[in-house]
């Protein structure tokens, strides 16, 4: 679970994510927009160009610094085959889900829900939110999809930067795991991580989950202050404090069904 430039490489990055929106991955007509092309993440851990396929058919192309658009697009034609099975094998496990902005937002996780209110906004060049108790308001360009899903989603950060950091560092406490800094993410390979300096990283997609993993993600990552490791003294540690922790920890590798599709992180 804790798995986890300069001006020419900026250009570089550009060129390949050009190149990704020019090729689509498959032409079918019927293949809805959600799913046709692919995304780019550049990394400086990665040595050679790797896809993932999320169990909703996103697909994600991971590639090096120095990569060059021509070899991701001979990459992705060359695994295209791989990729269309690899998303086939999803959906006849996962029922396809149609995107659809939300009308309400629960999050198990914080216990809250909140209603959606989209308010079109004349001349806007974006979206912006507001909270108003336990409802969002979306003014703005809110004919835009992405640019409404790009605000829910800095919503959800600022909520989940303020409802998680009383609870953590409380677990802080408890638990006598210190950490320095709290950062908040939207991760799609891990729920959370801690860094050497001592900074917990945490996936506001936590939220979506119930309490007891959230929780549990937050003892884990506290744990990591002592071992940074997954070794037989990290977990004994950890179920010091979380008896269950291998119910839950299993549980998360299935939690991606209980975010909603338009997030867009699996």
């Amino acid at each position: 679970m804790t798995q986890y430039a300069s001006a020419a490489i900026s250009r570089r990055l550009a060129a390949v994510h050009s190149a990704a929106e020019q090729l689509p991955l498959f032409p079918d007509e019927d293949e809805p927009d959600t799913m046709s092309g692919f995304s780019v993440r550049q990394s400086g851990r990665a040595k050679r160009l790797s896809i993932k396929v999320y169990p909703r058919g996103k697909v994600e192309v991971v590639v090096p610094k120095r990569a060059r658009a021509a070899d991701v697009r001979a990459f992705v034609e060359d695994h295209k085959e791989w990729i269309r099975n690899a998303r086939e094998k999803f959906a006849a496990l996962h029922a396809p889900e149609p995107f659809a902005l939300p009308k309400t937002i629960r999050l198990d996780g914080i216990q809250s829900c909140f209603s959606v209110r989209y308010v079109p906004v004349a001349d806007a060049k974006g979206v912006n939110y507001r909270t108003q108790s336990d409802e969002v308001v979306l003014t703005g360009r809110v004919d835009d999809e992405k640019l409404c899903v790009a605000a829910l989603k800095r919503w959800l950060i600022s909520l989940a930067k303020n409802r998680y950091l009383p609870l953590l560092r409380s677990l802080s406490a408890s638990t006598g795991n210190n950490f320095k800094k709290m950062h908040v993410r939207g991760q799609r390979t891990c729920w959370g991580s801690h860094s050497s300096s001592g900074t917990i990283s945490l996936n506001y997609c936590l939220m979506f989950l119930d309490a007891e993993h959230l929780r549990y993600v937050m003892i884990h990552e506290l744990c990591h202050a002592r071992h940074m490791n997954h070794s037989r003294r990290f977990w004994s540690l950890v179920g010091q404090f979380e008896p269950d922790y291998k119910t839950l920890d299993k549980d998360l590798n299935e939690s991606w069904k209980k975010i909603p599709t338009w997030v867009g992180i699996y």
